[in-house]
């Protein structure tokens, strides 16, 4: 790893609770999954205590503050419009893992129309139960007019 990447990460050294995840990508796969089926405690599962969350300038400190916020606003999202996965890539170092992924979503929100162009980056760590996400940046815009 990049000294500058090591620094940047060192954050994520706490220790995560149990759960078995072949490899980063699937830990990243089965978090989508379950936000898509809406299983808040198989979407939990998969998040370290120490995750931070931003998304459209909003920071979630910790998973405690992901769960009882944001999350069951994801879940009612996520099962209503579950997006596509356009382009992905994994990068793992060791104990750590990133997977950045661009991707679409249509569909209809609560009686609304929904086109967005979509990226996300999640930032994992493995130890002895598994992979845990203990990072997440989501963003999106409007697609191109035409």
């Amino acid at each position: 790893m990049r000294p500058l990447l090591a620094a940047a990460f060192t954050f994520c050294l706490a220790a995560a609770p149990a759960y078995a995840a072949p490899d980063a990508t699937s830990a990243a796969a089965a978090f989508h999954a379950a936000l898509n089926a809406g299983n808040a405690e198989a979407a939990s599962a998969l998040l370290a205590d120490d995750l931070t969350v931003y998304e459209e300038g909003h920071v979630e400190r910790s998973k405690a503050e992901y769960v009882s916020g944001h999350m069951p606003g994801d879940l009612a999202y996520s099962r209503a419009v579950p997006g596509a996965t356009t382009r992905s890539q994994t990068f793992t170092r060791g104990d750590l893992a990133w997977v950045i992924s661009e991707g679409r979503t249509t569909g209809t929100y609560q009686g609304k129309p929904v086109d967005r162009i979509t990226t996300e980056t999640m930032i994992l760590r493995l130890d002895a139960g598994g992979w845990r996400i203990v990072h997440i940046h989501w963003s999106s815009r409007k697609p191109p007019a035409g």
